[in-house]
This record gives structure tokens, C-alpha cells and sequence, in this order.
């Protein structure tokens, strides 16, 4: 997604962080399921590194799509929680980007790069949050997605 678009549609989610905030969030027994910032954040890491694994693999289409999940990960943190402010996903953009170029590249270099400046992006969001012991890196195996194949698949 180019940079403009990605900033309307962070700028529409900042509409619905607003409205998010005025609302409470609903009691465990109410009609809707508000997931819990750490399971919101447990599913950005698992995209984090799928995306490693998808990448360091050259399955550029498996990678692009972990990056627009773990996009939408990050999204839904700042919309479910005011205490996220907007402009901690908005300063990732430019990383979103170079890893979004780097995938349209099918560029290895460039996506290591890209990975890279992400991860330390996720750091310094933490960091700012008060959540220094969540110390995001690049992963250095494939556990636990022994279960799932990361290079493109063979053509028929």
C-alpha cells in the first residue's frame, strides 16, 4: 500500500480510536469480545515472525501477507486501546513501507533491512510504553511454525 493510502486508513482508525475511547470496553460477559492487548500483541508477534521466515525464504506472497496481518495487528491495538497513542503505529509507517518496497522488489537485502529497522521499531514503541522487557529481534529459527513449509510452493 503506498504511503498516502496507508495514512488515510490510519487516519480513519483514528476517527474509530475516538470513538473506542469514549466507549468503555465491554465486561467479559457482554455480546462483544474485546481481545486483550497481549493476545493482540502475541498475534503481531506471530506475524512478525512468519514474516521473517516468509521473507528469509523468498515466498514474497506469504510475506506480504503476514506483513498486511501483522498491519492489521497493530491497527487494532491502537483502535481497542487508548493508551496506545496513534502516533506509535504511525511512526512505523515508514518501516511498513521499506518492508512493503522491499517485498515488491523481491528484494532479500532490502527485506533484511527492512526487517530490521521493523523490529526496532517495535522496540522503541515498547520503550515508550513503559514495556522495555518486551525486547523484540530477529528470529533465529523456525520454531514453532516447524508445522507450516515458508518457500513457495513448487508450480505445477
Amino acid at each position: 500500500m503506498r504511503l498516502r493510502g496507508w495514512m488515510l486508513a490510519l487516519a480513519g482508525f483514528g476517527a474509530l480510536t475516538a470513538v473506542a475511547t469514549a466507549q468503555d470496553l465491554k465486561s467479559p460477559s457482554s455480546d462483544q469480545y474485546v481481545p486483550r492487548l497481549g493476545d493482540i500483541m502475541g498475534a503481531a508477534q506471530t506475524r512478525h515472525q512468519k514474516l521473517w521466515l516468509a521473507g528469509k525464504a523468498q515466498n514474497w506472497e506469504l510475506a506480504a501477507y503476514e506483513l498486511r496481518q501483522l498491519k492489521a495487528s497493530l491497527v487494532e491495538a491502537a483502535v481497542f486501546y487508548s493508551g496506545i497513542p496513534v502516533g506509535n503505529v504511525t511512526t512505523l509507517e515508514p518501516s511498513l513501507q521499506s518492508m512493503s518496497d522491499a517485498l515488491t522488489a523481491k528484494d532479500g537485502r532490502k527485506f533484511a533491512k527492512a526487517f530490521g529497522d521493523l523490529t526496532e521499531g517495535c522496540n522503541t514503541c515498547h520503550r515508550s510504553m513503559k514495556r522495555n522487557f518486551v525486547v523484540m529481534k530477529v528470529p533465529s529459527d523456525q520454531a514453532p511454525f516447524a508445522n507450516q513449509q515458508f518457500a513457495p510452493p513448487s508450480k505445477p
